[in-house]
């Protein structure tokens, strides 16, 4: 079984500065993209940003200059560095991974965490 859980999150003033992490655990073979959604009440999900297993990343325009996501490989860890917080990026962040499994070395799967909320005051 393969679990990804979430910490980091929290309430903080605008302006200010969280981050997030997310470490993958259990049995595994291998992780490819990771990523960050996040989700405001009554909208839907949406894509903050994504990393490729080779570090590359991309942004939402929303987040453009603001928010950095990088991944520690050796810890099985991706991070989501979050400045300059404003009132709308209050929303439950999520955390998602493409995981190849020992048993299924060849096929990925999306798996995701809990949540974690994220509260930016004005």
């Amino acid at each position: 079984q393969v679990q990804l859980v979430e910490s980091g999150g929290g309430l903080v003033q605008a302006g200010g500065s969280l981050r997030l992490s997310c470490t993958t655990s259990g049995s595994f073979f291998s992780i490819n993209a990771m990523g960050w959604y996040r989700q405001a009440p009554g909208k839907q999900r949406d894509l903050v940003a994504t990393i490729t297993s080779g570090g590359t990343p991309n942004y939402a325009d929303s987040v453009k200059g603001r928010f950095t996501i990088y991944r520690d490989n050796a810890k099985n860890t991706v991070y989501l560095q979050m400045n300059s917080l404003k009132p709308e990026d209050t929303a439950v962040y999520y955390c998602n991974a493409g995981v190849r499994t020992i048993t299924a070395p060849f096929f990925t799967n999306e798996y995701w965490g809990q949540g974690t909320q994220v509260t930016v005051s004005s």
